[in-house]
């Protein structure tokens, strides 16, 4: 079975003298329990896995309840350790509380009980770690299937890679698409929004939230303002609202908002956000051509290939910490700014001969960039890019 990075990080950690919480978290249907699963069946030491999934939020006592029977398992059995790990734990109200509780009294009496969280909402599982567990707990990031990663363990092409994105469990139904829609409407779309938006989160217009992330994956790799936006929804409310839906769907993996790239930080939030998939299959799942179809059509293919390089970006964002933006200045555009550290790269994607770079020059004049790349024609090449390891770039 194909083991993606994260397994060996997880493995060694977990082989480590107990120190910390490991918290793994990614978006919903990446592989976390698969990478878990390949890493505790591969260790030599006892564990137990736990899933609050079906628990109800209120059952406070059912994090407590878990720790008990690992504690007894290990004393009857006499283990010199064992590995407890609690899947979807930010299901369970004030989770952090509870884990806090346990892991203390584990360490007071010495009990060498190694834990391992997993979780697929970004935003409740950070809260719960920096109200509770401040320097208890280290975080493994785990994002969307890279382009390297879909090619080796299913064969995908470049161009299958940024029409169909990259869940690994759609991967053997692309050559049925309506059975390939099916499933990322249901599994992907629907499971976030109802399991890890609507279950956790107080949302006033549930069938609002829905439509700003059909109308934001459509322009994935566009500027769309949130007034316009206001006038293609029903009952939109206001711009806060849709802001926050915004949120809500990046915190859950699925679609962000990125803000223009500015040095004055008002005028980078007041901007018109630049839509941007986690996932293409994010974005061709609403797109009314087939594979073949998009392909032969220069337009439509432009606007999904940008998608697709962007997905990458965003993920490897999410993954190692740097913030992404774009810039716009009159006529001139600059697809993707990267900043880490006060070090700033510019990305411009080049799907066809016929795009200008102009705005790439401009940027560089009034910025100076660390770096700054072209992808596509005239530039490296979108399979060479799509294995680069965005960090080494800074």
């Amino acid at each position: 079975m194909y083991k993606r990075a994260e397994y060996h990080i997880i493995k060694n950690r977990l082989k480590e003298p107990r120190k910390f919480v490991q918290v793994v978290m990614g978006p919903r249907q990446v592989g976390k329990s698969t990478v878990v699963k390949q890493v505790l069946n591969d260790l030599d030491t006892p564990y137990y896995f736990f899933s609050a999934d079906n628990v109800p939020a209120t059952n406070g006592a059912w994090i407590s309840n878990c720790w008990a029977t690992v504690r007894s398992l290990k004393e009857s059995k006499k283990y010199d350790d064992i590995v407890l790990v609690i899947d979807e734990i930010q299901k369970i109200a004030n989770w952090s509380e509870a884990v806090k509780k346990e892991w203390d009294d584990d360490t007071f009496h010495d009990r060498n009980i190694k834990v391992l969280l997993l979780g697929s909402s970004r935003v409740l599982l950070e809260r719960g770690l920096s109200e509770s567990l401040g320097g208890r707990f280290e975080e493994i990031r785990m994002s969307h299937w890279r382009y390297q990663e879909m090619h080796e363990c299913f064969g995908f092409s470049l161009e299958q890679y940024i029409f169909y994105g990259s869940y690994p469990g759609a991967a053997s139904l692309v050559n049925d698409a309506e059975r390939y829609q099916q499933y990322i409407q249901s599994a992907i779309v629907e499971a976030t929004i109802n399991k890890d938006i609507l279950m956790d989160t107080p949302v006033g217009k549930p069938a609002l939230l829905r439509q700003t992330f059909e109308l934001g994956a459509a322009y994935s790799g566009n500027m769309l303002s949130l007034s316009k936006m206001l006038g293609s929804l029903q009952d939109a409310g206001n711009t806060t609202t849709l802001t926050g839906y915004i949120n809500l769907l990046n915190e859950s993996g699925m679609l962000t908002g990125l803000q223009k790239y500015s040095i004055d930080v008002a005028r980078r939030k007041a901007s018109i956000p630049k839509f941007q998939v986690y996932n293409n299959a994010l974005k061709t799942m609403l797109c009314p051509y087939t594979y073949e179809q998009a392909i032969l059509n220069r337009k439509t293919w432009g606007h999904i290939f940008e998608s697709g390089i962007g997905a990458d970006i965003i993920n490897q964002a999410f993954v190692h910490r740097f913030e992404v933006f774009y810039w716009r200045e009159r006529n001139d555009e600059v697809d993707y700014i990267l900043r880490k550290n006060g070090s700033v790269v510019a990305i411009e994607i080049k799907s066809n001969a016929e795009k200008s770079t102009t705005g790439l020059e401009t940027f560089k004049k009034m910025f100076n960039p660390h770096i700054a790349i072209i992808v596509g024609d005239g530039g490296i090449s979108a399979e060479e890019f799509l294995t680069i390891d965005l960090r080494t770039l800074f």
